[in-house]
């Protein structure tokens, strides 16, 4: 399985149509570790994988799929990647992040607890 996972880290980013570089600097790794999850001459960490998985717009467990390529990453539909930078993609990632906070703190204060 984990041999998968470095598989569709590739498939997926080769789908958005970013580097290597773009995600290793987001992951804060070098751009190198990024090609060895890949080429899976090393396991991701669940850290970098989260990060990644922001990065990408996927959820953590599409890395796992046996057969993804029929899965589109959100950002891929959205947005055309060679019209972003990768500025743009990371603050993407920021306001995905405030957004999703945001839903789990409307649901918390659905269930009856008070924020």
């Amino acid at each position: 399985m984990t041999n998968q996972i470095g598989k569709n880290i590739k498939l997926f980013r080769e789908k958005i149509g970013v580097s290597q570089e773009d995600i290793a600097n987001y992951c804060g790794i070098k751009r190198e570790v990024l090609s060895y999850y890949e080429n899976e001459k090393r396991e991701v960490s669940l850290l970098h994988l989260e990060k990644i998985s922001e990065y990408l717009n996927v959820d953590i467990e599409t890395f796992l799929e046996e057969n993804p390529s029929e899965i589109q990453p959100d950002l891929a539909l959205a947005f055309r990647a060679d019209e972003l930078t990768a500025s743009d993609r990371e603050h993407i990632v920021y306001f995905k992040r405030i957004v999703k906070n945001y839903l789990k703190m409307r649901t918390i204060n659905t269930d009856g607890i008070q924020a």
